[in-house]
């Protein structure tokens, strides 16, 4: 679990610095038509989704490995 939380990290780190290289005028855009909320809204929810089937796929794959070692 340990290694799950700093592989995220590492992940949402990377993803902030490439964050920064994108063009000013594309940001004024979409905040002007105000979506740049449901851009966001968007890349939260894909986010949390896949944060979650990893956490649901790591516990089911430790429950067959302690059914394994019985």
């Amino acid at each position: 679990m340990k290694q799950l939380f700093i592989t995220l990290f590492v992940l949402l780190c990377t993803t902030s610095v490439f964050a920064q290289d994108t063009a000013e005028g594309i940001n004024e855009g979409l905040r002007a038509g105000g979506k740049i909320y449901v851009v966001l809204a968007v890349a939260v929810t894909i986010l949390v989704g896949l944060i979650l089937y990893v956490v649901r796929l790591d516990r089911k794959v430790s429950r067959l490995e302690k059914q394994l070692k019985k």
